[in-house]
């Protein structure tokens, strides 16, 4: 049987270099979880009292297994959707590396509740998701971006890397009754930068 996380691994080093940190997080009755924190330049031409850098915060394990449909009755330990997960916020501004753990119980969601992570969907962790942080929750974007997807060989379906942007709580409830891609729009016409780990939510008038 291929190694997908060795795979994914070498796939996230392609596209986000060396990581310089990682952790491992186990929950009982779960597959062990990672998550690596890579750190690259901010070329965004921000001010220079600014944060310098992006840090981004990938899950590794998530996609040991593939997500099971949870209405069906027996889980097909093949075939079904696998996903990481991808974080991206400015370094410096905040404690964000206590973002971790909160990371890897969304990341162990699909084993622990029996969800299927999906673009469009809000993963809730109940705390703010690192010291101080305005966001409980996050909106699951659109892969392919940042990190492609992973091709696996049949009938293993492909690793998809979903980035995760951090929501307010105001902005999880308009999202809950206008849609993901409402909240999307308004981000953008904001100008929001959601990379920003102390940002303010966006006006929903």
């Amino acid at each position: 049987m291929v190694d997908v996380l060795a795979l994914v691994e070498a796939r996230l080093r392609t596209a986000l270099g060396e990581p310089d940190a990682r952790a491992a997080v186990t929950f009982l009755g779960t597959d062990r979880i990672e998550v690596l924190r890579f750190t690259d330049p901010d070329t965004s031409g921000t001010a220079p009292t600014a944060p310098t850098g992006i840090v981004r915060y990938a899950t590794l394990g998530m996609s040991a297994r593939p997500m099971a449909d949870p209405t069906a009755v027996v889980a097909d330990p093949v075939a079904g959707p696998r996903a990481e997960l991808v974080l991206s916020v400015r370094a410096g501004a905040a404690d964000t590396d206590k973002v971790l753990r909160p990371l890897a119980v969304l990341a162990a969601s699909p084993q622990v509740e029996g969800l299927v992570v999906a673009p469009g969907a809000s993963l809730d962790v109940g705390d703010p998701l690192w010291p101080g942080a305005p966001f409980t929750s996050v909106l699951v974007a659109e892969p392919g971006g940042l990190v492609e997807d992973l091709e696996l060989d049949a009938p293993l379906d492909p690793v998809r890397f979903l980035p995760l942007l951090p929501m307010t709580p105001n902005e999880a409830a308009w999202k809950r009754v206008h849609g993901a891609g409402a909240l999307q729009e308004r981000w953008l016409a904001g100008g929001t930068d959601l990379r920003d780990p102390a940002r303010k939510s966006v006006s929903l008038d």
